[in-house]
Protein backbone atom coordinates (compact mmCIF):
# COMPACT_ATOMS: atom_id res chain seq x y z
CA UNK A 1 0.00 0.00 0.00
CA UNK A 2 1.30 3.54 -1.39
CA UNK A 3 1.84 6.05 2.42
CA UNK A 4 0.14 8.73 -0.27
CA UNK A 5 -3.23 6.68 -0.52
CA UNK A 6 -6.05 7.83 2.09
CA UNK A 7 -7.36 6.03 5.04
CA UNK A 8 -10.77 4.60 4.81
CA UNK A 9 -13.01 5.23 7.83
CA UNK A 10 -16.28 4.38 8.70
CA UNK A 11 -19.17 4.25 10.92
CA UNK A 12 -23.19 4.05 11.31
CA UNK A 13 -23.29 7.75 11.13
CA UNK A 14 -21.76 10.37 13.47
CA UNK A 15 -20.38 8.75 16.73
CA UNK A 16 -17.27 7.65 14.41
CA UNK A 17 -15.86 11.10 13.82
CA UNK A 18 -14.82 11.42 17.93
CA UNK A 19 -12.11 8.71 16.24
CA UNK A 20 -11.62 10.80 12.93
CA UNK A 21 -10.98 13.56 15.67
CA UNK A 22 -8.56 11.56 17.77
CA UNK A 23 -7.17 10.16 14.42
CA UNK A 24 -6.70 14.18 12.70
CA UNK A 25 -4.76 15.11 15.47
CA UNK A 26 -2.39 12.19 15.69
CA UNK A 27 -1.51 11.70 11.74
CA UNK A 28 -2.43 15.63 10.35
CA UNK A 29 -0.71 14.76 7.46
CA UNK A 30 -3.28 11.69 6.48
CA UNK A 31 -5.41 11.98 3.56
CA UNK A 32 -8.66 10.84 5.81
CA UNK A 33 -12.39 9.24 3.80
CA UNK A 34 -15.18 9.47 6.24
CA UNK A 35 -18.41 7.32 5.52
CA UNK A 36 -21.56 7.31 7.58
CA UNK A 37 -23.91 4.86 7.03
CA UNK A 38 -26.54 7.38 8.10
CA UNK A 39 -29.05 5.45 5.86
CA UNK A 40 -29.16 2.83 8.64
CA UNK A 41 -28.29 3.54 11.86
CA UNK A 42 -28.11 2.32 14.50
CA UNK A 43 -26.33 -0.42 14.08
CA UNK A 44 -26.15 -1.10 17.63
CA UNK A 45 -30.01 -2.83 17.86
CA UNK A 46 -29.56 -5.02 14.52
CA UNK A 47 -28.93 -8.66 14.20
CA UNK A 48 -24.91 -9.67 13.22
CA UNK A 49 -25.17 -10.81 9.88
CA UNK A 50 -26.96 -7.51 9.16
CA UNK A 51 -24.36 -5.73 10.81
CA UNK A 52 -21.46 -7.77 8.87
CA UNK A 53 -23.60 -7.45 5.53
CA UNK A 54 -23.67 -3.74 6.21
CA UNK A 55 -20.00 -3.22 6.89
CA UNK A 56 -18.93 -5.41 3.83
CA UNK A 57 -21.22 -3.06 1.52
CA UNK A 58 -19.46 -0.22 2.68
CA UNK A 59 -16.02 -1.19 2.90
CA UNK A 60 -16.77 -2.18 -1.05
CA UNK A 61 -17.70 1.36 -1.64
CA UNK A 62 -14.45 2.93 0.65
CA UNK A 63 -12.27 0.53 -1.70
CA UNK A 64 -13.53 2.45 -4.92
CA UNK A 65 -11.15 5.89 -3.33
CA UNK A 66 -8.13 3.36 -3.26
CA UNK A 67 -7.80 3.33 0.79
CA UNK A 68 -4.58 1.90 2.24
CA UNK A 69 -6.46 0.80 5.15
CA UNK A 70 -10.02 0.56 6.83
CA UNK A 71 -10.66 1.83 10.49
CA UNK A 72 -13.91 0.50 11.78
CA UNK A 73 -14.72 3.28 13.67
CA UNK A 74 -17.65 1.60 15.38
CA UNK A 75 -18.04 -0.39 18.51
CA UNK A 76 -20.80 -2.61 17.13
CA UNK A 77 -19.66 -3.57 13.52
CA UNK A 78 -16.21 -3.54 15.28
CA UNK A 79 -17.43 -6.25 17.36
CA UNK A 80 -19.53 -8.14 15.14
CA UNK A 81 -17.91 -7.54 11.84
CA UNK A 82 -14.79 -7.90 11.68
CA UNK A 83 -14.17 -11.30 11.09
CA UNK A 84 -16.17 -11.00 7.69
CA UNK A 85 -14.40 -8.57 6.65
CA UNK A 86 -11.47 -9.84 6.90
CA UNK A 87 -12.33 -12.77 5.27
CA UNK A 88 -14.19 -11.35 2.73
CA UNK A 89 -11.00 -8.38 2.30
CA UNK A 90 -7.77 -10.67 2.75
CA UNK A 91 -5.26 -8.14 1.54
CA UNK A 92 -7.01 -4.89 3.13
CA UNK A 93 -5.12 -3.73 6.54
CA UNK A 94 -8.35 -3.33 8.78
CA UNK A 95 -8.08 -2.41 12.53
CA UNK A 96 -11.45 -1.62 14.99
CA UNK A 97 -11.95 -0.05 18.13
CA UNK A 98 -12.48 -2.73 20.86
CA UNK A 99 -8.72 -3.93 20.79
CA UNK A 100 -6.65 -1.04 21.42
CA UNK A 101 -9.64 -0.18 23.95
CA UNK A 102 -9.56 -3.62 25.53
CA UNK A 103 -5.20 -3.12 25.94
CA UNK A 104 -5.57 -0.16 27.42
CA UNK A 105 -7.77 -1.13 29.73
CA UNK A 106 -5.73 -4.08 30.85
CA UNK A 107 -2.84 -2.15 31.34
CA UNK A 108 -5.00 0.64 33.31
CA UNK A 109 -6.89 -2.11 35.94
CA UNK A 110 -4.60 -3.14 39.30
CA UNK A 111 -7.80 -4.71 40.72
CA UNK A 112 -8.52 -7.00 37.29
CA UNK A 113 -12.21 -5.53 37.40
CA UNK A 114 -13.63 -3.44 34.25
CA UNK A 115 -17.01 -2.03 32.90
CA UNK A 116 -17.16 -1.55 30.12
CA UNK A 117 -19.90 0.73 28.70
CA UNK A 118 -21.61 0.75 24.92
CA UNK A 119 -24.26 -0.14 23.04
CA UNK A 120 -26.59 -3.28 23.44
CA UNK A 121 -25.24 -4.78 20.12
CA UNK A 122 -21.54 -4.35 21.45
CA UNK A 123 -22.65 -5.92 25.10
CA UNK A 124 -24.42 -8.70 24.03
CA UNK A 125 -21.44 -9.39 21.29
CA UNK A 126 -18.87 -10.08 24.09
CA UNK A 127 -16.20 -8.61 22.12
CA UNK A 128 -14.75 -6.53 24.30
CA UNK A 129 -14.86 -9.22 27.19
CA UNK A 130 -13.21 -11.66 25.15
CA UNK A 131 -10.77 -9.18 23.76
CA UNK A 132 -9.59 -8.33 27.53
CA UNK A 133 -9.68 -12.29 28.93
CA UNK A 134 -7.37 -13.36 26.09
CA UNK A 135 -5.09 -10.88 27.78
CA UNK A 136 -6.16 -10.77 31.01
CA UNK A 137 -7.79 -14.63 31.87
CA UNK A 138 -8.54 -13.53 35.03
CA UNK A 139 -10.27 -10.25 34.93
CA UNK A 140 -13.76 -9.09 35.89
CA UNK A 141 -15.99 -7.30 32.93
CA UNK A 142 -19.00 -5.89 33.17
CA UNK A 143 -20.99 -4.90 30.01
CA UNK A 144 -23.45 -1.80 30.38
CA UNK A 145 -25.87 -0.94 27.82
CA UNK A 146 -26.42 2.88 27.79
CA UNK A 147 -28.44 3.18 24.61
CA UNK A 148 -30.00 6.45 25.38
CA UNK A 149 -26.96 7.92 25.75
CA UNK A 150 -26.22 7.85 22.34
CA UNK A 151 -29.26 9.50 21.73
CA UNK A 152 -28.39 12.29 24.53
CA UNK A 153 -24.84 12.66 22.53
CA UNK A 154 -26.44 12.93 18.97
CA UNK A 155 -29.00 15.39 20.28
CA UNK A 156 -25.90 17.78 21.59
CA UNK A 157 -27.08 17.13 25.24
CA UNK A 158 -24.02 16.34 25.99
CA UNK A 159 -24.31 17.72 29.95
CA UNK A 160 -27.30 19.27 32.05
CA UNK A 161 -30.02 17.47 34.46
CA UNK A 162 -31.40 14.85 32.00
CA UNK A 163 -27.98 13.75 30.97
CA UNK A 164 -27.08 13.49 34.58
CA UNK A 165 -29.91 11.79 35.61
CA UNK A 166 -29.85 9.20 32.51
CA UNK A 167 -26.20 8.53 33.00
CA UNK A 168 -26.65 7.88 36.94
CA UNK A 169 -29.06 5.61 36.49
CA UNK A 170 -27.22 3.60 34.14
CA UNK A 171 -24.17 3.33 36.07
CA UNK A 172 -26.31 2.61 39.37
CA UNK A 173 -26.45 -0.56 38.11
CA UNK A 174 -23.22 -1.82 39.09
CA UNK A 175 -21.60 -1.33 41.76
CA UNK A 176 -18.76 0.78 40.83
CA UNK A 177 -17.19 0.93 43.76
CA UNK A 178 -15.83 -2.48 43.10
CA UNK A 179 -14.65 -1.89 39.72
CA UNK A 180 -11.36 0.40 38.89
CA UNK A 181 -11.70 1.20 35.18
CA UNK A 182 -14.07 2.15 33.15
CA UNK A 183 -14.19 1.48 29.11
CA UNK A 184 -15.83 3.73 26.69
CA UNK A 185 -16.76 0.88 24.44
CA UNK A 186 -19.55 3.40 21.95
CA UNK A 187 -17.77 6.64 19.86
CA UNK A 188 -20.32 8.55 21.28
CA UNK A 189 -19.85 8.68 24.39
CA UNK A 190 -15.90 10.95 24.52
CA UNK A 191 -18.80 13.59 24.02
CA UNK A 192 -20.14 12.79 27.48
CA UNK A 193 -16.63 12.41 29.53
CA UNK A 194 -17.21 15.04 31.96
CA UNK A 195 -20.35 13.82 33.19
CA UNK A 196 -19.54 9.82 33.22
CA UNK A 197 -16.25 11.04 35.17
CA UNK A 198 -17.80 13.28 37.36
CA UNK A 199 -20.17 10.43 38.54
CA UNK A 200 -17.26 7.89 38.44
CA UNK A 201 -15.62 7.19 41.79
CA UNK A 202 -12.20 9.24 42.11
CA UNK A 203 -10.52 5.81 41.80
CA UNK A 204 -11.62 4.53 38.69
CA UNK A 205 -9.92 5.46 35.39
CA UNK A 206 -11.78 6.17 32.34
CA UNK A 207 -10.60 4.52 29.10
CA UNK A 208 -11.53 6.56 25.95
CA UNK A 209 -11.06 4.07 22.99
CA UNK A 210 -11.14 6.76 20.64
CA UNK A 211 -7.51 8.03 21.69
CA UNK A 212 -6.28 4.34 22.11
CA UNK A 213 -7.48 3.68 18.85
CA UNK A 214 -5.61 6.53 16.80
CA UNK A 215 -2.62 5.27 18.37
CA UNK A 216 -3.42 1.98 17.50
CA UNK A 217 -3.65 3.61 13.97
CA UNK A 218 -0.68 5.60 13.79
CA UNK A 219 2.07 2.24 15.11
CA UNK A 220 0.35 0.31 12.64
CA UNK A 221 1.10 2.39 9.96
CA UNK A 222 4.80 3.72 11.24
CA UNK A 223 5.51 0.63 11.88
CA UNK A 224 5.03 -0.88 7.86
CA UNK A 225 6.28 2.50 6.44
CA UNK A 226 2.52 3.31 5.27
CA UNK A 227 2.25 6.74 6.89
CA UNK A 228 2.27 9.51 4.88
CA UNK A 229 4.70 12.80 6.11
CA UNK A 230 5.42 15.97 4.71
CA UNK A 231 4.63 19.39 5.40
CA UNK A 232 0.96 19.78 3.34
CA UNK A 233 -1.88 18.65 5.84
CA UNK A 234 -4.16 15.86 4.96
CA UNK A 235 -7.15 16.28 2.88
CA UNK A 236 -10.65 15.04 4.49
CA UNK A 237 -13.49 14.17 2.67
CA UNK A 238 -16.84 12.76 4.48
CA UNK A 239 -19.17 10.52 2.53
CA UNK A 240 -22.78 9.47 3.92
CA UNK A 241 -26.01 7.31 2.86
CA UNK A 242 -28.56 10.14 3.81
CA UNK A 243 -29.06 13.23 5.21
CA UNK A 244 -26.22 14.96 4.08
CA UNK A 245 -26.98 18.28 5.62
CA UNK A 246 -28.28 17.12 9.28
CA UNK A 247 -24.95 15.18 9.32
CA UNK A 248 -23.00 18.23 8.81
CA UNK A 249 -24.71 20.45 11.32
CA UNK A 250 -24.49 17.83 13.75
CA UNK A 251 -20.79 16.82 13.26
CA UNK A 252 -19.71 20.16 14.69
CA UNK A 253 -20.81 18.82 18.13
CA UNK A 254 -18.71 15.89 17.81
CA UNK A 255 -15.73 18.09 16.15
CA UNK A 256 -15.34 20.46 18.89
CA UNK A 257 -17.23 23.55 16.96
CA UNK A 258 -15.34 22.98 13.44
CA UNK A 259 -16.99 22.97 10.57
CA UNK A 260 -17.33 20.77 8.19
CA UNK A 261 -17.46 22.43 4.44
CA UNK A 262 -19.04 19.35 2.34
CA UNK A 263 -21.15 16.51 2.59
CA UNK A 264 -21.31 14.16 0.03
CA UNK A 265 -24.27 11.94 -0.53
CA UNK A 266 -23.43 8.31 -2.10
CA UNK A 267 -25.05 5.38 -2.65
CA UNK A 268 -24.53 1.79 -1.57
Amino acid sequence: MMPSLPIGVFDSGVGGLTVYRALREKMPHEDIIYLGDTARLPYGTKSPETVSHYAEQVTERLLKEKIKMLLVACNTATALAMPSLRRRFPDLPCLGVVEPGAGTAVQATTNGKIVVLATEGTVRSGAYQEAIKRRKPDAEVEGLACNVLVSLAEEGWADGPETRAVTARYLSQIQMQDYDTVVLGCTHFPLLIPEIRDLLPPHVTLVDSAETTAEAVSAYLYGRGMAKEGPEPGKDSFLVTDGPERFRLMAERFLGGKPIEKVELTLI
